[in-house]
């Protein structure tokens, strides 16, 4: 089998995460060539990673034609043009979410795409976490009966920067809305309708930016099962992911991942390690299995598992939520 010739558009955290996957662990794929609007960061990961490579402007990415395939890592207000650009270049696409901010702009993106026939993987990589995966196999395989009631806590260590909740969406757009995926993910189900409440708890300029901090949403699923997500900004422990399905006949449940398996017991208390400290460290073989992932629909010429309709729904559910904060009822899901 051959290898997809690949091009990352975006240096920066998320960027340099899947550059190192396709570099060393992907035996299926090619890194060729890395692109970033600030020239110094690209320049860092192409020495670092030996990437053949390096450019400042995208497009000389898209019109190389020894490339395949493109990751699209860059700022969220670029995803949906550089996806239509990228489509009308015959290149495959992954792409972080979320394809963009606007449902105009994720329809012409998809539009794109669909008319170029290329490949589209979005980047909810919390469906490829192993301990997720198995609980939605036990789920969807009827163990333990009819879902009836989800539970999704998703906790930051600290708030993000001013300047990133400035543009990013909000809390329900940019943190919260890997959890609406992850609930529709779980049950296999879409949500009809949900209900929404927020506040500012940790930081009082976070609600200046027009934002929250600490919010929580109750999901109404079309086969009847109920929901919670509850999100904050702060957890002052660590990075707090856990989520629990219960049914009819039992229940699955994925708790935090700690640094060791190590519990100490003594007179005064029972101790264990506090959760991984940040999403790198938490997510970092879900990251590599959903590239790998992609890489291997483009190999095989197969469908990926989480495509544009997958990113537009999470995005209709984050204003859903947006605006029944504002209204106080429940609001239909209508992507």
């Amino acid at each position: 089998m051959g290898k997809v010739n690949v091009g990352v558009i975006g240096a920066g955290r998320i960027g340099r995460i899947h550059a190192r996957n396709l570099k060393f662990q992907i035996p299926g794929a090619k890194l060729l060539a890395i692109a970033d609007v600030i020239a110094e960061s690209a320049q860092t990961v192409a020495d670092e990673l030996e990437i053949p490579l390096c450019e400042q402007n995208y497009h000389r990415l898209l019109g190389n034609d020894d490339i395949q395939a493109v990751v699209i890592c860059s700022s969220t207000d670029t995803h949906a043009q550089i996806m239509m650009e990228a489509a009308e270049a015959g290149k495959h696409i992954f792409c972080e979410k979320p394809i963009a901010l606007e449902m105009d702009k994720i329809d012409r993106a998809l539009l794109a795409v669909d008319k170029a026939k290329v490949k589209l993987q979005v980047g909810f990589n919390r469906r490829f976490d192993p301990s997720f995966r198995r609980a939605k196999m036990l789920v969807e395989s009827g163990k333990i009966g009819i879902p009836q009631l989800l539970r999704i806590s998703s906790r930051d260590p600290q708030p993000p920067p001013l300047d990133y909740i400035k543009v990013s969406g909000g809390l329900f757009l940019d943190m919260m809305i890997h959890d609406f995926d992850m609930a529709r993910y779980l049950l296999g189900e879409e949500v009809t309708e949900l209900m929404a409440t927020g506040t500012c708890l940790i930081d009082s300029a976070i609600g200046k930016c027009g934002d929250v901090d600490t919010a929580v949403v109750l999901l109404k699923f079309k086969g009847g099962a109920l929901g919670t997500i509850d999100n904050s900004r702060q957890a002052v422990y660590g990075y707090d992911q856990r989520i629990e399905v219960f049914g009819s006949k039992g229940s699955v449940a994925v708790e935090n991942k700690t640094p060791t398996e190590v519990t100490i017991h003594s007179a005064d208390a029972i101790r264990s390690d506090k959760p991984l400290h940040f999403f790198l460290e938490r997510y970092q073989e879900a990251y590599l299995a959903e590239m790998n992932q992609f890489i291997t629909c483009v190999l095989e010429d197969k469908k990926p598992p989480v495509g544009g309709a997958d990113g537009k729904i999470s995005v209709a559910m984050g204003y859903a939520a947006m605006e029944s904060v504002i209204t106080g009822t429940f609001v239909k899901v209508t992507p």
